[in-house]
């Protein structure tokens, strides 16, 4: 569930597909993170505070030094957020769109939207007060972050476990 002016948003519930791709992301920023120093990474469920009355929950978050001041309270906003797109349209749309634009407002540097249908991850970074295209990267090709250098992700491995078919190495 997500809070959204006032009004509780229910989203669906993952399937194992997205569960895997979430994992797996979760787990190669964790590494990239740990190795740089650079602050947290967290997975749903942990809703952060865009502004006064809109929480969001994206599927995978990474927030620098200091953005948590009570680690009892929702984060205010983050540094990068990870969407895995749901598969109804109310829900591409919601993540394609509505999250693109909420994040943005909220000062998000990068909004990373995955997306299992098309196979594609699409890297956006704030510019101004709207995103910018970094990268739309499909199968056989390399995801990078702006935001952390280091941070490169092969988007076949991304899709490949999502259909259980991880790499170890």
């Amino acid at each position: 569930m997500e809070l959204s002016d006032g009004q509780i948003e229910v989203l669906p519930l993952p399937n194992p597909i997205h569960q895997r791709i979430t994992g797996y992301l979760y787990r190669l920023l964790q590494a990239c993170v740990a190795v740089l120093g650079a602050g947290e990474v967290f997975f749903a469920p942990l809703p952060i505070r865009l502004w006064a009355g809109k929480y969001r929950d994206p599927d995978v978050v990474f927030l620098k030094p200091g953005r948590i001041i009570d680690p009892h309270r929702q984060p205010e906003g983050a540094d990068l957020a990870v969407e895995v797109v749901s598969e109804e349209e109310e829900d591409r749309q919601r993540d394609l769109i509505t999250k693109r634009r909420e994040y943005a407002q909220a000062g998000i540097a990068e909004y990373w939207i995955v997306d299992p249908k098309a196979e594609t991850i699409l890297v956006l970074v704030l510019d101004g007060a709207a995103y910018r295209v970094h990268g739309e990267f499909p199968r056989g090709t390399t995801a990078t972050s702006v935001l952390l250098p280091t941070f490169a992700v092969a988007v076949t491995a991304v899709f490949d476990a999502g259909l259980g078919r991880e790499r170890t190495t």
